[in-house]
């Protein structure tokens, strides 16, 4: 155990660990970076997903209010065109 504490009291040995540590936070950032990336990309595939569901049971709920009431005035409105 002595002889790893007097090569990591060496100037150089401390140098390259400062550097090696930098490399390592440096990769780990990047990878969390992208991480971090894909996830707001499957987000925004959800957000916009839900949108068009949301705009297309819009349109069926609006289609359902002005549907006919009953029989009769669906054959009046075809009668009349305007189905």
């Amino acid at each position: 155990m002595g002889w790893i504490t007097a090569i990591l009291a060496s100037g150089p040995a401390r140098k390259a660990l400062g550097l090696l540590l930098a490399a390592l936070t440096i990769a780990l950032f990047l990878l969390n970076l992208r991480r971090a990336g894909e996830r707001a990309g499957r987000l925004a595939e959800r957000l916009s997903t839900s949108e068009r569901t949301h705009e297309i049971q819009r349109q069926m709920l609006d289609a359902a209010s002005h549907r006919p009431a009953d029989r009769d005035a669906l054959a009046q409105r075809m009668r009349d065109g305007r189905f």
